[in-house]
């Protein structure tokens, strides 16, 4: 059975946007390297894994949600340049284009569609490849699920599974959530227990599974409720609403009829090549 592969929308056009020159430009010399360095980064996965259909998730900036209001700092700081979200607005035409599913919703993050649809393709019965930069996602990882990591720039990915989870952070998929709600997250500005780190939060985890058990076993008491909090803030939702996800071949053609209004002329033939396969 060919893999359902779910994209993290917004992890891979940041990192498209920082890896390519700002001087990328289409039409009217507006700017494109996010869009290109996306359009890139999807079409060479489509080509290596052929997977059944194509899911794409996307933040909603601008809205929050539950998580910003347990911690009103959450996510703080981050820089969003009119060039940036320009160009991120555009997105889903291209993605629709190709006649790949994708969801944006205010109240919900482009982590838990991504959890929503590897739940919906593990119910029946299928693979999940999730192409994200956030390490958050490792939580995904199982038997049935592998995240693909770009390690530098949109190219060269990393595969990672439940055993390079426990390599990495001494800790078990399920456990992720509570292991950063322990550790900290200063990207999401989650502060974490105080004094503890990696090797301190796996630790506890392996010795008592879950954060509620080391907190009912008397760890933590000071910081129950807040730690409590940045759990709750750190775990996906699996629930988030989701369109239908059924077997789809790209429409490269009406993908490149986008792209050539955005004037990415080489992008534009590279789809119509791909096209006439």
């Amino acid at each position: 059975m060919r893999p359902l592969l779910a994209v993290d929308g917004d992890s891979l056009a940041h990192r498209a946007f920082h890896a390519l020159p700002k001087s990328i430009t289409g039409s009217q010399g507006k700017p494109s390297n996010m869009l290109l360095g996306f359009a890139n980064m999807l079409l060479s996965v489509w080509e290596a894994e052929e997977p059944r259909a194509v899911f794409v998730g996307f933040d909603s900036i601008g809205h929050p949600t539950y998580r910003h209001e347990l911690l009103p700092g959450y996510q703080g700081g981050r820089d969003f340049p009119p060039e940036l979200t320009s160009q991120l607005d555009q997105l889903p035409e291209f993605v629709e284009a190709l006649g790949f599913a994708w969801a944006k919703e205010a109240g919900y993050e482009a982590d838990d569609f991504l959890a929503a649809a590897v739940m919906t393709e593990d119910e029946r019965g299928g693979e999940t490849l999730v192409l994200t930069g956030d390490r958050d996602l490792f939580q995904l990882a199982s038997k049935k699920t592998t995240i693909l990591m770009p390690k530098r720039g949109v190219s060269d990915l990393q595969r990672i599974g439940p055993d390079e989870v426990r390599e990495r952070y001494g800790v078990d998929p399920e456990q992720v959530a509570d292991f950063v709600a322990l550790r900290g997250d200063s990207s999401d500005k989650i502060p974490g227990a105080k004094g503890i780190g990696e090797s301190r939060a796996a630790t506890i985890l392996r010795e008592h599974e879950t954060l509620d058990a080391a907190i009912e076993a008397g760890v933590f008491q000071a910081q129950a409720d807040e730690l409590r909090k940045y759990a709750r803030i750190t775990r996906l939702q699996y629930h988030a609403p989701m369109p239908d996800l059924p077997d789809a071949e790209p429409n490269w053609n009406e993908a490149a009829e986008v792209v050539a209004r955005w004037g990415l002329g080489n992008l534009e033939g590279r789809l119509r090549e791909r096209a006439d396969r």
